[in-house]
């Protein structure tokens, strides 16, 4: 069976051994809009196909982890529904954060992908092996990537990256066959 999805070989060497996948949540596990009901609660919409992508990751044994400016009940009722136990909430400055984050699991630089869509994001992005940003992410941020996805923030562009790392590190095929005959 032939995967349908096609990364060039620079990307696939960048993602090759990477155990932890960084991101944003605002612009890139949303689309960045902020929705707010009449008594103030913020909403948030989620992709499904990120949430199934990241849930394979989590099968290939690459760690899904988030750093985030914000915090709200929906974020954190999506990450526990999803199993992400990795997060760090209303964070100004993410490199530090991040590095909390590799540092408890015995990680490096060099084992990451971090995905961001603006300028708080950079220096996490700058530090990993593979940067990814959505395609609606700030231009600059865009033109730094290692890689910009097709799909925007919150429209699928998390699971572009997951897919990205399981062909990287030979799950993908493994993993597509248990659902595709």
């Amino acid at each position: 069976m032939v995967a349908a999805i096609q990364f060039s070989e620079t990307l696939l060497a960048r993602g090759a051994g990477v155990k932890i996948l960084l991101l944003d949540v605002d612009g890139v596990l949303t689309d960045g809009g902020l929705l707010y009901s009449e008594s103030g609660e913020t909403m948030k919409r989620f992709n499904t196909l990120d949430g199934h992508g990241l849930k394979m990751l989590q099968k290939a044994g690459i760690t899904p982890a988030v750093v985030t400016g914000r915090d709200s009940a929906p974020l954190r009722a999506r990450l526990q529904a999803l199993g992400i136990q990795e997060a760090r909430y209303g964070i100004d400055d993410k490199l530090p954060a991040a590095q909390s984050i590799l540092d408890s699991l015995g990680l490096g630089w060099h084992q990451a992908c971090a995905m961001g869509d603006d300028w708080p994001d950079w220096p996490m992005m700058h530090l990993a092996a593979l940067s990814c940003a959505p395609a609606n992410a700030h231009a600059e941020i865009r033109a730094r990537a290692h890689w910009p996805s097709q799909a925007q923030g919150g429209h699928g562009a998390v699971r572009e990256v997951c897919d990205l790392l399981l062909a990287a590190n030979g799950h993908y095929g493994a993993l597509m066959r248990h659902y595709v005959l």
